[in-house]
């Protein structure tokens, strides 16, 4: 069985009742996620949920074959696999590990047995079904009338409070997939960051040096997509920074 420090740093684990939350520990196995594992895809049957603890998991839409644009991410604050609540067992979009780390899996079987004896846990589910639904719609809206360098602003501060750490790796090239626009672009809003000292950018690792003037750069999105988050980390002591993290 996963240690109480691991349910502790995963902010739905940590919110549920000491009674539900042993329930729901017992029947979890500690897993080491590696970037680029590729953990859902659309249309298939999902056979596990994963409670991530410093991984960080890219949903990803493709349309016609095309590049792979992000329409939502998810980190220590949630769980994948939550279509499941709904009665729904194939993943509507492909779930892909941006950032290597642990995470808490359980087979879906055993899950849907839990859930269905854990009121405490689908009521934090229905919450995290919300978050994900405004990500997604934000994500849309954002893509489509938003300049790229407020998007990045966005993309940088929702990548650190789900890995809970100032420093990550980050290529120009995901960063340009992700935000569905061309490298230069991304370059050129990036650069942008680093000429203003709020961040720092060397060899594929960002460094957030002034979180305040990141977030008046990033668009009206992000504060919109963050208050079921920023309500669940209240209730934790999520707010300790981790150690820098791996994400590309």
């Amino acid at each position: 069985m996963p240690s109480a420090r691991d349910s502790v740093q995963n902010a739905l684990l940590a919110s549920l009742p000491s009674v539900d939350r042993k329930r729901v520990l017992f029947h979890l196995k500690r897993v080491s996620l590696s970037f680029g594992d590729i953990l859902y895809q659309p249309d298939q049957a999902i056979r596990r949920v994963y409670f991530p603890v410093t991984a960080l998991i890219s949903l990803l839409a493709t349309v016609d074959g095309g590049p792979a644009l992000e329409v939502g991410m998810i980190g220590r604050e949630g769980m994948l696999g939550v279509p499941l609540v709904f009665g729904v067992k194939q993943s509507p979009v492909r779930a892909l590990v941006q950032g290597a780390g642990l995470a808490l899996v359980m087979p879906t079987a055993v899950f849907l047995r839990v859930l269905k004896r854990s009121l405490p846990l689908r009521g934090k589910l229905y919450g995290c079904a919300q978050e994900l639904m405004l990500q997604t719609a934000q994500s849309a809206a954002c893509n489509r009338f938003h300049p790229v360098n407020a998007r990045l602003a966005r993309w940088l501060l929702m990548t650190r409070d789900r890995v809970g750490a100032d420093e990550f790796r980050l290529t120009h090239e995901f960063m340009a997939n992700m935000l569905g626009v061309r490298r230069a672009g991304v370059s050129n809003a990036a650069n942008g960051l680093q000429r203003s000292k709020v961040i720092e950018y060397s060899r594929g690792r960002i460094r957030i040096l002034d979180e305040c003037a990141l977030e008046t750069r990033a668009c009206s999105c992000y504060e919109a997509g963050r208050g079921i988050y920023k309500r669940e980390r209240g209730k934790t002591n999520l707010s300790v920074k981790a150690n820098p993290v791996r994400v590309t």
